[in-house]
């Protein structure tokens, strides 16, 4: 089974990167040879948009069965699921350790985005009603009421 992981480096050993769609790097594990299959700068990573969907594509060319990220938006998920690839949540750690723990069965698989996407952010503003007011007031009307 080959198995994606976004990282921070490529090797087994570099850590775990936090965000699917913008890591440095990605690698796919063959769990069958029990080695990298492949290990490739993530192009996409500064993408102006789009990055979680070219991702996914990625994951799609290489084979991959199953991918692990720790989180996981909108667009990148309905790729993976559409090509009926399962997402498992990682942990915090290095490449090796979350292998280690997908192939022991102790990652939860997602079912649904993750992390990212609509109603999980959080808004900055504080409605405290800071406009300019520059109408003008200029009506002229004669209001009787």
């Amino acid at each position: 089974m080959k198995i994606g992981l976004s990282s921070n480096g490529n090797s087994l050993s570099d850590p775990f990167a936090s965000n699917f769609g913008r890591c440095s790097f990605f690698i796919v594990y063959d769990s069958s040879a029990k080695n990298i299959a492949t290990a490739y700068s993530n192009t996409a990573q500064n993408a102006a948009g789009g990055a979680g969907i070219q991702a996914a594509q990625s994951m799609l060319d290489n084979g991959v069965e199953a991918v692990i990220a720790p989180q996981m938006g909108p667009n990148a998920w309905n790729v993976l699921q559409g090509a009926n690839i399962k997402v498992f949540s990682g942990i915090m750690g290095s490449i090796q350790e979350n292998i280690d723990a997908f192939l022991a069965g102790e990652l939860k698989e997602m079912s649904g985005a993750h992390g990212v996407g609509p109603g999980r952010g959080r808004g900055m503003g504080r409605g405290q009603g800071r406009g300019m007011g520059r109408g003008g007031g200029r009506g002229r009307g004669n209001y009787r009421g």
